[in-house]
């Protein structure tokens, strides 16, 4: 049981993801359900580590429990939210710069390369953060800080990734 611990943790996920699908945006089921999520996200990883548990079939697993999560929470938020246009412009310039350090990264080392750098964990911080903030930060000011954080992380990204050998 122990070493299907982190397993069981990152399923449930999924589960809290699919459960948000008939939830009211924002609302105190909704919020509880999404910081469950993202609790488990958090530490279905040290889990594994601490369990010695570690494995290629839990990453995948983790890997497609974070895409439900991140589809959930697009199919339930971006239609609520008034998302500025220059949010729009902004993640699409570093959605460009994340695709050409994929692309550097798969010609110089023949495999797709991601870096897993603090940066990247204070990005997925900060966008975790969003919805919960919403009643009090304007959503100009929060989206703008996730921007800001997810630029850092793409041009350093793209630094450790051109500069590696």
């Amino acid at each position: 049981m122990k070493k299907q611990l982190a397993n069981l943790i990152t399923s449930l996920r999924i589960l809290f993801s699919i459960a948000l699908l008939f939830l009211k945006p924002l609302s105190p089921a909704f919020l509880t359900l999404y910081v469950a999520a993202g609790i488990t996200d958090m530490t279905d990883g040290t889990v594994a580590r601490l369990t010695n548990s570690v494995s290629e079939a839990g990453s995948s697993l983790d890997t497609l429990a974070d895409i439900v999560f991140t589809a959930v929470c697009m199919i339930k938020l971006l239609p609520m939210l008034d998302i500025p246009v220059w949010a729009y412009w902004w993640a699409s310039a570093i959605a460009l710069t994340k695709a050409v350090t994929l692309a550097i990264g798969f010609i110089r080392f023949r495999k797709f390369t991601a870096v897993h750098s603090l940066m990247n964990k204070i990005t997925g911080a900060v966008l975790f953060a969003l919805p919960l903030t919403l009643s009090f930060i304007e959503l100009k000011y929060s989206a703008a800080a996730v921007c800001a954080a997810a630029t850092f992380a793409a041009i350093q990204e793209g630094h450790y990734i051109g500069g590696r050998k």
